[in-house]
């Protein structure tokens, strides 16, 4: 499992090879995205314009350092801005922090990755990214993007985090071998709230493949339940339907929340997953 530091170096290589993250890619009548200006007055942290007092206007609005230089008072407007947010979650278990093969990146860390890349990606266009359920709230800038590769790492699996109050992007990673019924209900919540979404599902190859013969014994990690098959391969044809079902019904339930599945192995390329991840956030247009 890769510390803080290396995740933060990997997705750095990994988002320099990946062209800018847009999340107006299908609002074409967006003029920018993230938190850059609308061209007019509105919530905004960036300054627009000075206009005349009126009589609607709150005191605490005028500027007074303006108004001092001469009779009238001014009012400092800010630039409407449309920053999006962006909130990651990372499986924690065993399960998925686990590789089928000395040397081979975890499934994990390959989500994270992917996940820390794309948060790069956006904070550097001024979206706001952060961790579900992290205590935090999202932000944007470099120290962004520290944040998130630290709270990746730290993501409870206690119990499914509750959705945020405000409106936000969901990007949600675990291998996804829990039961459909379970997913349902864990994702439910941020569903409601959001129909904008990405599940990341990542697999070993070995869990892909079934590659195993004779005398097997089987567990999962961090899990107390194992079992022995006498010739392994017998099962073989089984466990694959059964697994391509498996996630033919995780896409259907995707779909059902209006949400993106993007499915990755960790024998391919991790190129691979950032630009598929890239494809499914950019599938959600900026918000005018």
């Amino acid at each position: 499992m890769m510390d803080a530091a290396a995740l933060r170096a990997e997705a750095e290589v990994l988002a320099r090879s990946l062209p800018g993250l847009n999340l107006k890619a299908r609002a074409a009548d967006a003029a920018h995205l993230g938190a850059a200006g609308r061209k007019r007055a509105g919530t905004g942290e960036q300054f627009w314009q000075y206009r005349h007092y009126a009589d609607e206007d709150a005191a605490q609005r005028v500027d007074w350092r303006k108004s001092a230089r001469g009779d009238e008072l001014y009012v400092r407007e800010t630039e409407l801005e449309t920053a999006r947010t962006v909130l990651f979650w990372c499986d924690q278990t065993d399960a998925f922090n686990w590789t089928g093969q000395a040397g081979r990146i975890t499934k994990a860390d390959a989500a994270r990755i992917a996940m820390l890349a794309a948060g790069l990606l956006l904070s550097k266009a001024g979206e706001r990214i952060g961790v579900l359920g992290s205590g935090r709230p999202a932000s944007f800038g470099r120290a962004a993007g520290e944040r998130l590769a630290e709270d990746l790492k730290q993501s409870t699996n206690d119990s499914f985090p509750p959705p945020p109050k405000s409106q936000a992007i969901f990007v949600v990673a675990s291998d996804f071998y829990d039961s459909i019924d379970i997913w349902r209900e864990r994702l439910a919540s941020l569903a409601s709230k959001s129909k904008e979404g990405v599940l990341i599902a990542v697999s070993d190859p070995l869990e892909e493949e079934f590659p195993w013969k004779g005398r097997t014994r089987f567990s999962r990690p961090g899990a107390q339940l194992f079992r022995i098959f006498g010739r392994a391969e017998t099962v073989r044809d089984e466990y694959l339907a059964r697994f391509d079902q498996h996630f033919a019904d995780l896409e259907n339930l995707a779909s059902s929340f209006g949400w993106q599945l993007v499915r990755h192995s960790t024998g391919n390329h991790l190129l691979t997953l950032g630009a598929d991840l890239k494809a499914a956030l950019e599938t959600f247009g900026a918000r005018l």
